[in-house]
């Protein structure tokens, strides 16, 4: 079956979890939507399958089949690290693979990072998972590392690490110095932590809705379910494209829409709305 592929890695606005040791679900996810996929070898993986989930990760990603994936590999003090590197390496070294990048678990080293960036090819993505407060420390300097990707953010684990609830304010410190953080390094807009809610639409949408006022430019996801709702979420309202239009029409006219004085910042709001809406409509091709 032969699947259309979305943007790459660093512009792209919902990524989607599979289990590596589920590889049943791969074709499922590759279908699911979502611009990328992300084989998981760590935390979604059942205890004592991390091998497995390797091998399977390798087997879809080869030459000709029609997976094409980012992979998160553990942390890179984790005695899986090096194999799961050097494994990925190889992979990448065989014509028309279907590996896009690695995803680095707990990321809190910047040194460990470029390492793994002078490592890695140079057409693959880098995206360090920022999970605990080590790591959010580190953010900016990670960010800052040449050919880092994006950053992405785990608020469960990084919850679990401060001692602090899923709710909790912390969480909206964390994600705000991430931004700030991205913004400062590499440039884009960081990857907003999955929500745990999957039967809820209404609440990923909310979740989705309120990563984007605060500055992400994408959002994970751990169920095709979630898909959807998050690409709502990031698409301009009807009400934002007209609010974006009135104001680009007004530029050299007006100095004021809907009693909103028009200057420089306020007409780039409304060129980077429309570009959203247009790389939404944009069609998929096939590679």
């Amino acid at each position: 079956m032969k699947h259309s592929f979305g943007p790459q890695p660093r512009d792209a606005t919902t990524f989607l979890f599979v289990p590596g040791d589920r590889p049943e679900r791969f074709g499922k996810a590759m279908a699911a939507g979502a611009d990328e996929v992300i084989i998981d070898l760590e935390d979604a993986v059942a205890p004592g399958n991390t091998e497995a989930a390797l091998a399977n990760a390798l087997s879809a990603l080869v030459p000709g089949g029609d997976v094409r994936a980012v992979v998160r590999v553990h942390s890179t003090d984790s005695e899986m690290f090096e194999p799961q590197l050097s494994a990925l390496l190889s992979l990448s070294c065989v014509t028309g693979h279907g590996l896009l990048g690695l995803m680095v678990a707990k990321a809190e080293d910047p040194v460990a990072i470029r390492g793994v960036r002078r490592r890695l090819p140079g057409g693959l993505a880098l995206i360090p998972l920022v999970e605990s407060a080590r790591g959010l420390r580190a953010a900016k300097s990670i960010a800052a590392l040449p050919g880092v990707t994006r950053l992405a953010f785990g608020a469960v684990d990084f919850s679990l690490d401060v001692g602090a609830e899923l709710g909790a304010e912390i969480l909206d410190y964390a994600r705000a110095s991430l931004v700030i953080a991205a913004r400062v390094g590499s440039g884009s807009a960081p990857i907003d932590s999955p929500s745990t809610e999957i039967a809820d639409a209404d609440k990923v949408l909310s979740a989705a809705r309120r990563a984007r006022r605060n500055g992400f430019g994408g959002m994970l996801a751990i169920h095709p379910a979630q898909i959807g709702p998050i690409v709502t979420g990031f698409a301009p309202s009807a009400e934002e494209i007209a609010w974006a239009v009135e104001v680009l029409n007004s530029e050299g006219g007006a100095a004021q829409v809907r009693g909103q004085l028009v200057d420089r910042p306020v007409t780039e709001r409304a060129k980077n709305i429309l570009l959203r809406q247009a790389s939404k409509d944009e069609p998929r091709v096939d590679p």
